[in-house]
């Protein structure tokens, strides 16, 4: 197996109005945005990989998604199915960090191996423990999510990462980016051009890097667990990673909906593109 990956995101989601002050800070005047929602397919020979998998909201799915109402959804598995890609074929998942929309469907793929830093998986057994009036911190976590990776870890599918790590799989490299979690994760992976960085939830949106305002300063979430101090950091260690040149960057939540990237499929009005 060669350490080049073929890469698609896969689009499944979209939010309604969503202020985009609920999301970045300083961004009082900016209006609202229908907020897509991503995962990642990454190919090579047999192995197909997933950075995150996306949330269910199906008559047999935990129902924890619909208390954020967003009324445009597909399921994960079908825009896989699209490509030809069947849930049980995914070897691998790597996931970002834990909230809903994220680690939602990993039920859906139970041949899969796991990657999570192990800051991310352990504070949330912890957080999720305590007193309710900590449920702030949990909001967005879906305990079957939680139960789902026990469950794998039982079995020996899940591996904790504790850091940057190269070669989690060759070719695909963990760096931790922690703010928005405790223990968030982004992710390099080698690609025919060159090496791209999916970011998670270290990023909304490519103005955070010089400011809402372009004033040069980094924008912090305003939806995040983590401290400030934190997502800042991550904000300049992902610049770094792509050397400030931002084609090299996959946003999930891109609200340009990745554009300039071939559309290889639109399903429903959810695009699959090719990054890579």
């Amino acid at each position: 197996m060669s350490n080049t990956w073929e890469l698609f995101v896969i689009e499944y989601a979209r939010s309604k109005q969503q202020p985009w002050v609920d999301l970045i800070s300083g961004m009082y005047d900016a209006g609202a945005v229908d907020l897509p929602f991503s995962f990642v397919l990454a190919m090579n020979g047999d192995r197909k990989v997933l950075i995150d998998t996306g949330f269910m909201q199906d008559e047999n799915s935990s129902g924890f998604s619909l208390k954020f109402g967003i009324p445009d959804w597909i399921s994960p598995v079908r825009m896989l199915g699209e490509i030809g890609v069947n849930a049980e074929a995914i070897t691998d998942v790597v996931i970002t960090h834990a909230h809903f929309d994220h680690m939602g469907s990993i039920a859906e793929f139970p041949n899969a191996n796991i990657f999570i830093q192990k800051s991310e998986l352990l504070t949330w057994y912890e957080a999720i423990a305590l007193p309710k009036r900590f449920g702030y911190l949990t909001n967005i976590i879906d305990p079957d999510n939680l139960r789902t990776a026990l469950e794998a870890s039982i079995q020996h599918r899940v591996t904790l990462i504790d850091g940057d790590k190269d070669d989690i799989l060759p070719g695909i490299h963990a760096r931790i980016g922690k703010g928005h979690t405790p223990g968030h994760q982004f992710v390099v992976i080698e690609t025919a051009r060159g090496r791209l960085v999916i970011s998670g939830d270290c990023v909304y949106s490519r103005q955070q890097f010089a400011g809402v305002n372009s004033e040069g300063v980094h924008a912090p979430l305003n939806n995040a667990t983590g401290c400030i101090w934190d997502q800042l950091n991550t904000l300049d260690k992902v610049e770094a990673e792509i050397d400030h040149d931002q084609s090299k960057l996959i946003v999930l939540h891109d609200n340009d909906r990745w554009e300039g990237l071939p559309v290889v499929k639109e399903v429903e009005g959810f695009k699959i593109v090719r990054a890579g």
